[in-house]
């Protein structure tokens, strides 16, 4: 089931089209990825989720039905450019921002200090918030987009600022999230970031979404065949280097054993393959490598062709 959808989005600034028919599907309870270069459309398009602006013409969906102002208390938005008020006391804006949310003072005050008793900030609660460093700054606001418990947050570059403990930090909380049952909506530029946590993702780009599916599913549709493996020969010379079946990419040699990057040839099976380099080597390991998600980005974006070591 899709908890968000939009449909056929179209939204043009002064002679700027930043979204055509941009339709995305992001199912219930799951993390999905919002990708796309600098000036793709992205932040538009979570924009008019946020109801912050509307769409020219299209649907924003909320399990099927359309989208209403009351869905905003739906929704905690925790954008790229953060918007705290640097002289006002972290504790008292929390509160207020709470509030804001729909919280009343005394349950926004019990939930916010359950939050910074769990984030180790309560010693900051009657500080400025300039007095905080940028790593602290970014624990309040994620504290502040979740606090009222919405059903669909929208994280946009969430790991801004942090050190890689912190990140990690992070990340474990986001997928706690998802394990109580929300939807969430991650946008970033780190790759490495939507491999770790992303069930589905779409790309867009030049207004456009140019690529949507599973994480994994994706990266299996760009694979190219490429295999990596570890073996030992008994005499190095006995290996077919022109094979009708393979073609050896890059060698390299490790505590005595002979790393092996290879491409297989179209229907060429594994058990076909693994049994012709097994007449002229031993095998230790052998596994199919994908492309990570940021060579698909890139190759995407920039229409190259599809991942190779060639």
């Amino acid at each position: 089931m899709n908890f968000l959808e939009t449909e056929d989005v179209v939204k043009q600034f002064s002679g700027h089209l930043a979204l055509h028919k941009v339709s995305i599907r992001v199912p219930e309870g799951k993390i999905f990825g919002l990708l796309g270069p600098n000036g793709a459309g992205k932040t538009t398009l979570i924009r008019i989720i946020n109801r912050i602006t509307a769409p020219d013409s299209g649907r924003v969906l909320f399990n099927g039905r359309e989208s209403l102002p009351d869905d905003i208390y739906r929704i905690g938005y925790l954008p790229e450019e953060r918007g705290l008020y640097k002289k006002m006391k972290v504790g008292e804006q929390a509160i207020y921002l709470a509030q804001l949310k729909g919280l009343s003072y005394s349950e926004a005050k019990k939930r916010l200090t359950g939050w910074f008793e769990k984030f180790e900030i309560m010693s900051w609660w009657n500080r400025k918030l300039e007095e905080l460093s940028k790593g602290m700054q970014q624990k309040v606001q994620f504290i502040i987009t979740v606090i009222h418990e919405p059903q669909l947050l929208i994280f946009d570059e969430p790991f801004s600022g942090f050190d890689p403990i912190n990140t990690n930090r992070l990340k474990q909380e986001i997928l706690e999230l998802k394990a109580l049952g929300k939807t969430i909506i991650f946008s970033t530029h780190n790759m490495a970031s939507v491999e770790e946590i992303c069930d589905e993702i779409a790309l867009i780009n030049s207004s456009e979404v140019v690529l949507t599916g599973g994480v994994k599913e994706i990266r299996e549709r760009f694979k190219s065949n490429i295999f990596r493996l570890t073996v030992s020969f008994d005499r190095e010379d006995n290996l077919n280097r022109t094979s009708e079946y393979y073609s050896i990419l890059s060698e390299s040699q490790e505590e005595g054993m002979s790393l092996l990057c290879i491409r297989k040839k179209q229907k060429v099976s594994n058990s076909f393959l693994l049994a012709e380099l097994g007449k002229c080597c031993e095998i230790f390991s052998f596994a199919e490598e994908l492309p990570s998600m940021n060579e698909i980005f890139i190759n995407t974006v920039s229409g190259t062709k599809p991942y190779t070591y060639e």
